[in-house]
């Protein structure tokens, strides 16, 4: 049961550690167009970075799901401490895979801001600006057990998915609190709430 609930959090909850790290200053790397990333300076290792979430989709919006079901799991409340810890994990896991498995600083660059990049589009699934519900790809948050090693380092296999893959295994948790009526106000202003204490 935990696991399954750690899943949930894992896939649903990294954007909030993301969404609470500022922004880079200057200019952001484009979110969709034709900037192709294949071969960036020459760098081998980013060969066919294009093909990951398709050469015009760079920050991995997802233009369809398939729902696979949205009744049977039920989000579960624990203590947003329990949570943010995970949450934390889940963040310096994220460093790590970058700084571990990409040594050009500029690829490390590119491939964090699509992380990053990525993970906001969540944001609108929380507030119900998205055509989605909040939810996760079941499919692709199961290959979680897979990135490290039984000696603790770091997979380097093939997990047998690509960026197109997402959302074709949707889940969408039930039992949260929204009510069409009243919701969009109070979350929007939570949402105001928390750009301040970013900004502050």
């Amino acid at each position: 049961m935990f696991a399954k609930l750690f899943k949930i959090a894992a896939a649903a909850a990294v954007v909030a550690t993301v969404s609470a790290t500022p922004l880079p200053s200057g200019k952001s790397l484009a979110a969709r167009g034709s900037h192709s990333f294949n071969s960036y300076m020459g760098f081998s290792d980013m060969s066919g970075f294009d093909n990951f979430y398709g050469s015009d989709n760079f920050s991995g919006v997802i233009s369809k799901t398939v729902v696979e079901h949205e009744s049977e799991l039920v989000c579960h409340s624990e203590s947003v401490e329990i949570v943010q810890q995970r949450l934390l994990v889940l963040q310096e896991m994220a460093k790590r895979i970058i700084t571990e498995q990409i040594c050009e600083v500029e690829s490390q660059t590119v491939v964090f801001e699509q992380f990053y990049s990525s993970m906001g589009h969540f944001s609108g699934d929380i507030r119900h600006k998205s055509h989605r519900g909040a939810g996760y790809d079941e499919g692709i948050a199961s290959h979680y057990g897979s990135i490290v090693e039984g000696d603790g380092s770091l997979s380097s296999n093939d997990l047998g998915f690509s960026g197109q893959d997402l959302g074709s295994h949707w889940v969408v948790p039930s039992g949260s609190n929204w009510n069409d009526g009243s919701s969009p106000s109070s979350v929007e202003s939570a949402f105001e709430a928390a750009k301040a204490a970013r900004s502050s």
